[in-house]
């Protein structure tokens, strides 16, 4: 008996020593000293032009410094207001751009030109052209290196690379195209002369032409990451030679000398990208739910850089990421993040739980109204997410208008009686602003069936769900009925099951395009966020013949008249300036997810069939609780070496000790999270604490749970892609009957990727962030009919940010 006693007894010493370090919840102190955030906003003023007085334009760059691939938002006073939606004068036209150079970029090093918008603004005031002919109301006299040439007409301004040649045409697309920049060459002011908009920045590794955090050259140890630019020019009435511009409307570029002459400039300092963790130390991978993404990925810098040992992190579903700890092969990943407790095999070590961070699931939104602005604020009962989830609007299917099983719905979530009476601005709305549907990712994940299990929670949204109409007529899209929606508790899939086609060219052989080309998925929560951000709901439904091979192709949403939901965790819709929709809680509520309604989330929350496991009730009648507040736990098996098992175990006393401060940095709790209560921390310390003992879990029973499955899908690759690959085991008993649904019927398209696969240019940060990337080394081939492949070996090289050397801790 004096061994166990023994390890008992290290493991009560090492939760105490965890509890004295542990410290305070952060504040808003804290997360200032980050050095990111509205403590690093920069205010600049226009001047008076020849034409144009912009002296009293006072335009706030809300953060610039400590970014990374997000939002920022920017705002501004005394301008001239935009006489129109169709943007004909009087309006900013915003670019990043890279330069070295202490005075600010050149015009060459700019990312604009290549939006491709015609339905609002002028002719060529979205592109890079700005050599006009004399006496033309285009003609810019001070325009003398770009001028027109009677041979190749117009002059242009092609871009300039950080590497690499310049662009040869105007139309160049090779390194960004009206997909992938981020120019917004059309943002509104108010009729009161301010304005408010939110700006995609970028990195080096969404923009490589743009470079910005990556290492300069230099002797430093440490070389000091390259800053990009903000730049702003604003537009009047007048063009450079003094006309209000043909058809009522300025058509020349911003790029135009006289119109370049006027820009703002605000210097952007982007966390480093790239590697930094030291090459050799120490390597231990973790995978699993996108819900600790941000989190995770904002913990490595100083993990790695303080710790001695580089923590990967590789986005997966849930039941993967479980299947990888209780049934792990040689190179499975020792830790998984996940909401659902992981239930080891009869006979094998048991698995700790320590919760690390709460989050929650959202409807995330961009919207502006008939006047240009933006719309604050947003409500969503069950039933209208019931009917986004299932093509239940014309729209939402191909040529749904005139398809007979969706006769009688309405032709979009503005034209729903039941919408605008929970909305009430929108009842004099034009039914051509329209969303472009619900964006949704594919896979299955935790969040996604807690989502689920809210609307089958609801009495409006069940019987929706069953074939019920709602009182103004509104049915279900009669393809969902079959898979019984309304009462299965284990779905965890956004299935697509509408098979209609609609004609993208003219018969006799005409091309068809079905629900997943007019309403496709993203890839993660993450990248519906960036989506929604872009006004891009991925429709590409317009047949490119011109293409090489042929494809399909869409467009945006046009400034001014953009519309667009997405389903997002609370951290990614922080990230990108999103505001998410108030959802009707069980009390009867409308709630965001704030960090106090997560918060209070978190405390209707009971213990389920594991007791360290807390589980949420969505019916639950919690005050102030956000109905889809979710916890991540990282689960870990007693079973791993003493060495891993350490390792582990500091990454958790880490992850809720200094990695529960809020705020913007290395090392911090990004936006979007809400600090765990002082209980759950000291749940966490004693988890890691007998993690690293040994020590079983006190709450672990044994048998599984719904929802502790590992899934029949799994496979993984690097956080920008990597196919799957099917994996054996499960924790709970196999699929369907455990916790994961059989594969929906997806309309005849492409279906949803494996639980486990991130597939590329998903979501998982890739910003200056810190993610130690893992990149598929192995797949592990077991003998036998059917062939098991085996869990993927994943490294993750190259870490994006280099934080700032914390304390170090053991």
């Amino acid at each position: 008996m004096r061994r166990p006693r023994l390890i008992c007894a290290v493991a009560a010493l090492l939760a105490a020593v965890g509890l004295v370090v542990l410290p305070p919840p952060g504040g808003a102190g804290q997360a200032s000293a980050a050095g990111g955030g509205e403590d690093s906003a920069v205010t600049v003023t226009g001047r008076k032009g020849r034409y144009d007085d912009f002296s009293k334009l006072k335009v706030t760059v809300h953060q610039t410094r400590n970014l990374r691939a997000q939002g920022i938002r920017i705002t501004w006073t005394g301008g001239r207001p935009t006489s129109s939606t169709n943007f004909e004068h009087n309006y900013l036209q915003i670019m990043q751009c890279w330069g070295d150079k202490a005075s600010g970029p050149e015009r060459e090093q700019c990312q604009f030109g290549g939006s491709e918008i015609h339905a609002v603004g002028g002719q060529f005031s979205g592109s890079n052209l700005v050599g006009m002919p004399a006496g033309s109301s285009e003609y810019d006299p001070k325009e003398k290196k770009y001028t027109y040439d009677d041979v190749q007409g117009a002059g242009w301004v092609p871009f300039r690379p950080v590497r690499g040649k310049p662009t040869t045409t105007p139309t160049d697309q090779t390194y960004f195209t009206k997909f992938t920049t981020n120019e917004q060459p059309y943002d509104r002011t108010g009729a009161d002369g301010t304005g408010d908009a939110v700006f995609e920045a970028q990195t080096g590794v969404e923009s490589p032409h743009l470079g910005c955090g990556e290492a300069m050259k230099g002797k430093a140890a440490r070389p000091k990451a390259r800053a990009c630019w903000l730049v702003i020019v604003p537009r009047g009435e007048h063009e450079p030679g003094g006309g209000r511009g043909s058809d009522g409307r300025l058509q020349t570029s911003p790029l135009s000398a006289s119109n370049w002459a006027q820009r703002m400039t605000v210097k952007l300092e982007f966390l480093p990208i790239g590697r930094y963790c030291p090459i050799g130390q120490a390597e231990r991978p973790t995978l699993g739910s996108e819900m600790v993404s941000d989190a995770m990925t904002s913990w490595q810098p100083a993990l790695c850089t303080s710790g001695r040992v580089t923590y990967g992190y590789q986005q997966s579903g849930d039941g993967f990421a479980r299947g990888q700890v209780a049934n792990p092969l040689p190179g499975s990943p020792g830790l998984a993040f996940t909401s659902a407790p992981v239930t080891a095999p009869e006979g094998a070590k048991p698995v700790v739980h320590a919760p690390v961070a709460v989050s929650g699931l959202g409807v995330a939104f961009f919207i502006e109204d008939p006047e240009g602005a933006l719309v604050r604020r947003l409500r969503l009962n069950p039933r209208l997410i019931a009917k986004l989830l299932t093509s239940s609007y014309q729209r939402d299917v191909p040529d749904g208008l005139t398809q007979p099983h969706m006769k009688g719905n309405p032709e979009s979530l503005v034209t729903d009686a039941e919408f605008v009476k929970l909305n009430p601005k929108f009842k004099n709305w034009s039914p051509s602003s329209f969303p472009q549907g619900l964006i949704m990712p594919q896979g299955d994940a935790d969040s996604y069936r807690l989502l689920w299990q809210w609307l089958q929670s609801d009495r409006e949204a069940r019987e929706f769900l069953g074939g019920k109409k709602d009182p103004w007529g509104t049915k279900l899209n009669p393809f969902f009925k079959e898979l019984r929606l309304d009462h299965d508790s284990a779905v965890n899939t956004f299935p697509k099951a509408d098979p209609s086609k609609a004609n993208a060219t003219p018969p006799p052989d005409p091309v068809t395009y079905g629900v997943i080309d007019l309403r496709p998925y993203v890839n993660s929560l993450h990248d519906g966020a960036l989506h929604a951000r872009k006004g891009d709901s991925g429709q590409r439904n317009v047949w490119d013949a011109n293409s090489t091979p042929p494809k399909f192709t869409g467009s945006l949403q046009p400034p001014g008249k953009r519309f667009q939901l997405a389903l997002v965790d609370a951290a990614s819709a922080a990230r990108y300036g999103l505001p998410t929709a108030q959802l009707k809680n069980g009390a009867g509520q409308w709630v965001a997810p704030t960090p106090a309604a997560l918060l209070k989330g978190v405390a209707a929350m009971k213990p389920g069939a594991v007791r360290d496991v807390l589980e949420l009730d969505p019916a639950r009648t919690a005050e102030g609780a956000y109905p889809l507040t979710e916890i991540a736990y990282a689960a870990a098996s007693t079973g791993l070496s003493a060495k891993a098992r350490k390792d582990y175990a500091n990454l958790v006393r880490y992850a809720v000790g200094h990695g529960q401060v809020p705020g913007i940095g290395p090392g911090l709790l990004p936006p979007g999270y809400a600090p765990l209560p002082q209980r759950l921390r000291r749940q966490a310390l004693s988890a890691a604490a007998r993690l690293q003992a040994g020590v079983a879990d006190a709450g672990n029973s044994g048998g599984a749970s719904g929802g502790t499955t590992a899934g029949a899908s799994g496979g993984s690759g690097s956080t920008g892609g990597g196919s799957g690959s099917t994996a054996g085991g499960s924790a709970g008993g196999a699929s369907p009957k455990g916790g994961q649904s059989a594969p929906p019927p997806n309309g005849g398209g492409k279906s949803p990727g494996p639980d486990g696969v991130t597939r590329a240019g998903a979501s998982t940060p890739q910003q200056a962030l810190g993610a130690v990337r893992w990149v598929l080394l192995a797949v592990l081939v077991l003998g036998g009919a059917g062939a098991l492949l085996g869990p993927l070996l994943m490294r993750r090289g190259a870490l994006e940010a280099v934080g700032a050397a914390l304390r170090r801790w053991r």
